[in-house]
């Protein structure tokens, strides 16, 4: 009934994604809400999540092939078939924020490596290829040593573009809210947590070859890596806003009371902090239910909601404070506006984006599983 619901959840989403991608692709972004003083929202907060996530669910497909945690036995193909799926997902919705894609070639042709979006650029590039090759392997030879290869230098590439999104924000020093040393090293546990979480809804849900004791086994193991990833993001989130209130820079202080009391707050507390961290930490804390596959799958889509709505509230709220004292009371205009809340068109594209993702996951775990050997599977 899940995997019903699922596809008709893809569908729907991406027959609704449609307009909007044909509005975006034929009449521009004129009917987007970011402008000239929000220059990024909705669809940019999503690449960071998507890419984070295709990231993390490498990472995750390591823990079989190559570090061999028995857990993990027979879920590498799956995880590195999501991250085929959700890096082009990502970078479908970071390329509908560009205003010229026609010009994605010169970044390969006429490639300038002293700017950072270059190096970005050519991580993903080589990052979606060694996917591809993992995912190869993972089929001919995934025993051999050609597979651990690949696999460590596209662990330690997951790791760098993971981080590699908060280097892009963070080197932008006008904006104070991201111009924190500790932004590039959240990013990579942000992407294990994304992976972790979409592992419940993968396992709990979708893959009924695996038998219940070692499936139970490997949701309890899936539930202990969110709760301690939980953990140090609840961290890092105190040590980012607090360090912003007390050190009391005005433009650190508008972002993070946007977020706590401000047009943010219900994002933040309702979602991020309840839905996202408060609610699955204390249901996957207890075993019965972290073994249990449909609370834990319930539990994987809370936190990545969380994690999305996460993705939101560091690049909004950081764009809120006026660059110069008298901005937004200087010109009057659509685009000219320090409030942002996306638009339909935004909001459509984006469902079309994760309709993709949905539908690809579930048809390549249907193909993959309907015929992966039974040497693979976990052995009873």
């Amino acid at each position: 009934m899940t995997k019903k619901i699922s596809y008709a959840v893809g569908v729907l989403a991406l027959l609704f994604g449609l307009w909007g991608v044909y509005i975006r692709l034929f009449e521009g972004e004129q009917s987007a809400n970011y402008g000239s003083y929000i220059g990024w929202g909705l669809w940019v907060a999503m690449y960071l999540f998507l890419a984070g996530l295709a990231a993390g669910a490498y990472m995750l497909a390591a823990f079989e092939y190559l570090f061999n945690v028995p857990q993990f036995k027979g879920t590498g193909k799956t995880m590195l078939w999501a991250a085929l799926v959700t890096l082009p997902a990502g970078l479908a919705s970071i390329g509908m924020d560009l205003g010229h894609m026609d010009r994605i070639w010169k970044v390969y042709l006429q490639p300038s490596f002293a700017s950072f979006l270059t190096l970005m650029v050519w991580g993903y590039t080589l990052f979606l290829i060694l996917i591809l090759i993992s995912l190869y392997l993972a089929f001919t030879q995934p025993d051999k040593n050609p597979m651990k290869i690949v696999m460590w230098i596209g662990f330690v590439t997951a790791i760098l573009v993971a981080g590699g999104v908060g280097f892009l924000l963070g080197g932008n020093a006008a904006r104070l809210f991201w111009h924190v040393g500790l932004l590039p090293v959240q990013f990579p546990v942000f992407a294990i947590a994304s992976g972790a979480a979409l592992m419940l809804v993968l396992v709990g849900w979708f893959m009924p070859a695996l038998e219940e004791k070692p499936r139970g086994d490997l949701l309890w193991l899936l539930a202990i890596i969110t709760i301690a990833t939980s953990v140090a993001k609840l961290y890092f989130l105190f040590a980012d806003l607090t360090q912003s209130l007390y050190g009391g820079a005005t433009d650190n202080v508008i972002a993070v009371n946007s977020m706590l009391t401000g047009p943010y707050a219900f994002m933040f507390w309702g979602v991020q902090i309840v839905i996202g961290l408060v609610i699955p930490v204390l249901v996957l804390a207890q075993p019965k239910l972290a073994k249990n596959g449909f609370a834990a799958g319930l539990m994987g889509l809370f936190l990545l909601v969380g994690y999305a709505a996460a993705r939101i509230l560091i690049v909004v709220p950081g764009q809120v404070a006026e660059m110069m004292p008298g901005q937004a009371e200087a010109f009057a205009g659509p685009k000219l506006s320090l409030a942002y809340t996306p638009s339909l068109m935004e909001w459509s594209v984006t469902s079309a984006v994760m309709g993709f993702a949905i539908l690809g996951i579930l048809i390549g775990m249907d193909y993959l599983l309907n015929r992966m050997p039974r040497s693979t599977e976990v052995k009873k």
